[in-house]
């Protein structure tokens, strides 16, 4: 994992670099719970001579998240093109490099690199292998904070999930009987306080159209808040878990990949009825154990992006602009509210169907470091 500094000067980098940046793809905006897909196709005979390859981070291509969801991504293009694949699993930081360095030598074309952990080393290897073509999720790949990509060959997949989030937070102000609602996260970095932000902004909106007062705990803002300190489901996740259910929250967003299992835990163990929201994937479907527990999943649809980003370089229309996922375009949504749709009011659903609409038109107004 990079140092915290990152989390202070990633904010302005980013902004700045976007305005550089080609928009993301022009298309109707779904409502809540429709979630974009790409049908999948049987594994085929390699008939190209393109190879795509992807490298995960530490998190593992099984993590029911953005490792992979980006992996399947990757896989379809690669099926879809007739090309070869290749996939290199990370299990700690100091395999980056490494990693990376042993899909060139396999000649790979194009190279996925999973999460912003792998930032530095995906610059370093882009640089040094100006004809690969490199696929960032979920960064910039500016490590020098000047605005600016630093190396041309990277194309960087980012999602503003704070629109998303925004609509999540709304829906749970309003599910909440309590009046309060929880979240956490693993570490403090802009790509996890991304939904943190997002969520509390919802539900500040909510309290205004609705004149109430219903209480976030567990995260005041930028860096403070309460952080796990990794990724993991361990003991300190479901710890900090508790101590925000034992607040009073009916409803708890985990941001970090597998923390959401130690969520899960907590609120078996306090027996009290607390709804959970999941990110990235839709985890109602990548992980069953929770549907009785699942109200939303704030969805970051890096399959989709990696997809389209794989599927480009190998048919001859690389585009190495940054791709930045909205609600506008389909980048990010709210996944179906499954078992919960009868647990929530039809008029409340509405409203948030509705302020997609407005986020989308620039009614309502959305604040992230993503924000142009």
């Amino acid at each position: 994992m990079k140092k915290l500094i990152r989390v202070a000067a990633l904010s302005g980098a980013v902004a700045l670099a976007l305005a550089a940046c080609g928009d993301a793809p022009d298309e109707t905006p779904t409502t809540p719970g429709a979630a974009a897909t790409n049908e999948s196709s049987e594994p085929t005979t390699p008939t190209s001579d393109f190879k795509a390859c992807i490298v995960s981070d530490e998190g593992g291509f099984d993590d029911k998240s953005f490792n992979q969801l980006s992996y399947e991504g990757a896989k379809k293009a690669a099926d879809d093109l007739g090309a070869e694949f290749a996939e290199v699993q990370s299990d700690a930081a100091t395999e980056f490099a490494g990693n990376l360095q042993s899909l060139v030598s396999e000649g790979c074309d194009a190279i996925v690199s999973v999460g912003f952990a792998l930032s530095a080393d995906t610059v370093t290897s882009a640089t040094e292998n100006p004809d690969v073509h490199y696929i960032l999720v979920d960064d910039a790949a500016d490590n020098d904070f000047d605005g600016t990509k630093d190396a041309e060959n990277i194309k960087p997949l980012l999602y503003d999930t704070s629109q998303a989030a925004f609509l999540a937070g709304y829906l749970s102000a309003g599910y909440s009987k309590t009046g309060k609602v929880g979240t956490f996260g693993g570490q403090p970095y802009p790509t996890v306080t991304i939904f943190m932000d997002g969520f509390k902004q919802g539900v500040e909106h909510y309290n205004e159209v609705k004149k109430k007062d219903v209480k976030v705990v567990g995260y005041e803002g930028g860096d403070q808040g309460s952080f796990t300190g990794g990724f993991a489901a361990n003991d300190k996740a479901k710890e900090i878990a508790a101590g925000i259910i034992d607040q009073g929250v009916d409803v708890i967003l985990p941001v970090g990949g597998p923390i959401y299992q130690s969520a899960m835990d907590a609120i078996a163990d306090s027996g009290n009825d607390v709804a959970l929201i999941g990110v990235d994937a839709d985890v109602f479907n990548t992980d069953p154990s929770t549907q009785d527990m699942i109200l939303t999943s704030i969805l970051k649809k890096m399959d989709v992006s990696t997809f389209d980003a794989v599927t480009a370089a190998g048919s001859g229309a690389w585009d190495p602009e940054a791709y930045v996922g909205t609600l506008e375009n389909g980048g990010v949504g709210l996944a179906p509210l499954h078992n919960f749709e009868s647990k929530v009011d039809p008029a409340l659903w509405a409203e948030v169907e509705q302020l997609q609409l407005d986020i989308v038109s620039g009614k309502v107004e959305v604040t992230s470091y993503l924000a142009e």
